[in-house]
């Protein structure tokens, strides 16, 4: 059995159509204060937004910290990882 053209270009772009998201996940390894420094320094957020998602990281073990594009999303998570953070991406819910 042959896949239409047409049906597979639906799939491959229903599987990277956004929004996607990256995920800051907790460690027992990185300060709060840490974490609060890399989320003002790479992703800009005020001290207030970066300590809301810091608390979110410590208290639920993850906080989406940024949505969009998958490349995007894939970008950031490679930078949280230079920083020492673990991140993950994924896609966000409909």
């Amino acid at each position: 059995m042959t896949i239409p053209l047409e049906d597979l270009r639906l799939d491959i772009r229903s599987e990277t159509a956004g929004p996607w998201q990256a995920v800051v996940w907790n460690d027992p390894v990185n300060l709060m204060s840490y974490v609060v420094h890399v989320f003002r320094t790479y992703f800009g957020y005020s001290r207030e937004r970066a300590e809301q998602l810091m608390l979110l990281v410590h208290h639920e073990g993850h906080a989406v910290v940024a949505e969009g594009a998958r490349e995007q999303m894939e970008l950031h998570v490679q930078a949280m990882h230079d920083f020492g953070l673990w991140a993950t991406v994924r896609q966000a819910d409909s």
